[in-house]
């Protein structure tokens, strides 16, 4: 099943060392996630992870990577 379609608003974004980096905002496109503003540490942008990162979805969504690297390599995005 496309893990896309298992995405939904507002469900929380947990890194492989089950740090809660966000929550969804929307689907962008067909290979990114939005997160929402609120997700970013000044609260004030919008970031983008790749839908690459993802492991599994339930009612969270699990990626693949750390905490630590999901930071240090998501998309920065405008307000």
């Amino acid at each position: 099943m496309n893990v896309t379609s298992q995405i939904r608003e507002h469900m929380d974004v947990i890194s492989s060392d089950k740090k809660t980096v966000g929550k969804v905002d929307h689907m962008e496109g067909t290979d990114k996630i939005k997160l929402t503003k609120q997700s970013s540490p000044d609260g004030q942008h919008h970031h983008f992870i790749p839908v690459s990162w993802v492991d599994h979805v339930d009612q969270h969504v699990h990626l693949n990577k750390s905490g630590a690297d999901v930071t240090s390599h998501w998309q920065h995005g405008r307000q």
